[in-house]
């Protein structure tokens, strides 16, 4: 991904706090939730969950996720891996990452059944219908 398309991506996805994001169940089914999320400089999404919501056990069978994000003519649509932060220090700082762009969601962190995910990102999609030509760019990595 080129600096300034990384960086456009970046800003919008920091303007924002909420999205839609897609998983798969064990059984083929697509299911979608509305989530919370931070964003690394990397451009990786930085999300929690509940051990008993659908999307926490989907992705421990099946890692790919969808993502969008939208704001009246502009989308970002993203797909990539999520993993689940386990390691002491990776999670420290993730956390820290999450919640300076989700301050609210810090009522959650001493929860026992929540647990945080990154997704890294396989293909991005950015798209701003207002502009004349219309800006337009995937990003395949």
């Amino acid at each position: 991904m080129g600096e300034e398309q990384r960086k456009t991506v970046l800003d919008f996805l920091r303007r924002h706090k909420h999205g839609v994001l897609s998983t798969v169940s064990l059984d083929g089914r697509p299911e979608s939730a509305a989530i919370e999320f931070g964003v690394t400089g990397e451009v990786e999404i930085i999300f929690d969950t509940y051990i008993t919501y659908r999307k926490y056990k989907n992705l421990q069978t099946n890692s790919r996720v969808a993502f969008v994000v939208w704001e009246e003519d502009v989308t970002v649509q993203y797909e990539g891996d999520a993993i689940e932060i386990s390691d002491v220090t990776v999670l420290k700082q993730i956390k820290t990452v999450f919640f300076s762009q989700v301050p609210e969601a810090k009522k959650f962190d001493q929860a026992k059944d929540v647990r945080f995910f990154k997704v890294s990102p396989i293909w991005i999609r950015y798209r701003d219908y207002k502009l004349s030509p219309e800006p337009l760019f995937e990003v395949v990595l």
